[in-house]
């Protein structure tokens, strides 16, 4: 079975009308690590923003649930690409996701860069490290699919171009990334869920594996010192070893469903509605105060 199986069916589509489907078949079918991994990394790149990481600092929840916090986010986003923006539980995900954010006073920019990495950071990673890139009809797909999730979450001037879009993010990067104690704060906090997952003895390499596959104005955003380029050599040669024995693999048959995996905090399953869910939320709602400029 030819390893191109799911892009000869994307080429058959069209990415406007049939989006929600292009992007489906290659994040369930071609890229499930790949996303996951790219995302996690896209998320990361929010956090070298002081605006948006003195939100999430003084929420606390990044320091007292940040696997849970991790776990509600990627399943409410994989709720919403596995099943469409406008499925039952596209749109329960989507609701149970603009409630959670009604209580933080987040400005529209930072939505919107938010998801521009949601559309750009899956396409970078795979041009790297991926066992192909992404077609062009792949980029235009999830470009369409993530503006119309924006446009369900209420966020205002979307570019109306992939291109445009590429171009505002990169604005916001060099006008919004500097250093913060906030960005540092809640890196450490990421890379602490991160070490999480792995055997005690390999958790004191976790920050400099992390370090060595960020871009450097998000490393200096949280100030941490480079790694060594040795080791950016080997992880990036390691990536692309896999990426090289995958291409040679029969394609994927199953999709990779995300919200199907065993899941650390809620191993017997769970609600969409109670992602996200906090006892004491309104008490932080009153304690914050919006955050603007630098």
């Amino acid at each position: 079975m030819s390893r191109f199986r799911t892009l000869e069916q994307i080429e058959q589509l069209d990415p406007v009308t049939d989006h929600q489907r292009i992007v489906y078949l290659s994040s369930q079918y071609d890229f499930g690590f790949a996303n996951h991994r790219a995302l996690e990394f896209a998320l990361f790149k929010t956090y070298a923003a002081p605006r948006m990481t003195a939100v999430l600092d003084k929420s606390g929840e990044f320091y007292q649930r940040g696997q849970k916090r991790y776990d509600d986010t990627t399943l409410i986003l994989s709720e919403i690409v596995e099943h469409g923006y406008d499925s039952e539980r596209g749109r329960a995900a989507i609701r149970r996701m603009n409630n959670i954010h009604r209580h933080f006073p987040i400005e529209n920019d930072d939505f919107m860069y938010t998801l521009s990495v949601f559309v750009l950071e899956p396409i970078r990673w795979n041009a790297l490290l991926g066992w192909r890139q992404f077609s062009e009809k792949e980029k235009q797909a999830g470009f369409l699919f993530w503006r119309e999730v924006g446009k369900r979450m209420n966020i205002k001037d979307i570019p109306d171009t992939y291109e445009a879009f590429e171009r505002w993010s990169l604005n916001y990067e060099r006008e919004q990334f500097f250093y913060g104690d906030t960005n540092r704060k809640i890196a450490d906090a990421t890379i602490s869920i991160f070490a999480g997952w792995v055997p005690q003895f390999m958790r004191p390499a976790v920050q400099p594996m992390v370090v060595a596959l960020i871009e450097d104005d998000v490393r200096e955003a949280f100030g941490y010192q480079k790694s060594g380029a040795w080791l950016t050599w080997l992880l990036k040669k390691a990536l692309r070893l896999r990426a090289g024995i995958i291409r040679l693999l029969p394609a994927n048959t199953k999709p990779y469903l995300y919200t199907k995996q065993k899941n650390r905090t809620y191993p017997q399953g769970y609600e969409i509605a109670e992602l996200g869910s906090l006892p004491e939320r309104a008490e932080v709602e009153a304690t914050l105060e919006p955050i603007t400029g630098k």
